[in-house]
């Protein structure tokens, strides 16, 4: 007898990230391996005390990471990418029903653009490279 399978979309669904992506993930593992918490202090000063709040520099340079190490090069791509896979989701700590930064936010936050960005976290992340 011939199976089928009818998809019918729930109107609600409730799980956790951290439960649909697996131990061996590369983006599992570099959530728990990297300590970002320094780019707080590092990059107050380069953002003003008035204006709109800015994207989390935590946030920005997961998704500049991300680019990378995706071999994506345009901002619409990286996030249109991002929001599809629930690993990337989970490393950047955003939920399955969370935007996204916007991708023309990811084109300059503050003075803190994408070469110094990365040569200057790859130095205090990866001391040892």
């Amino acid at each position: 007898m011939q199976g089928r399978k009818d998809y019918t979309e729930k109107l609600f669904t409730s799980f956790q990230l951290s439960s649909r992506v697996p131990k061996e993930n590369l983006y599992r593992k570099l959530r728990e391996t990297l300590d970002l918490s320094f780019l707080y202090k590092d990059t107050k000063e380069l953002y003003g005390k008035t204006g709109n709040p800015s994207i989390d520099p935590v946030v920005f340079f997961k998704l500049l990471l991300t680019g990378y190490l995706e071999n994506l090069t345009s901002d619409r791509k990286l996030v249109e990418h991002c929001s599809m896979r629930m690993d990337v989701l989970y490393f950047l700590g955003f939920d399955i029903d969370e935007e996204l930064p916007w991708h023309q936010q990811l084109a300059e936050p503050g003075s803190f653009t994408r070469p110094p960005c990365l040569k200057y976290c790859s130095t205090k992340c990866l001391p040892f490279v």
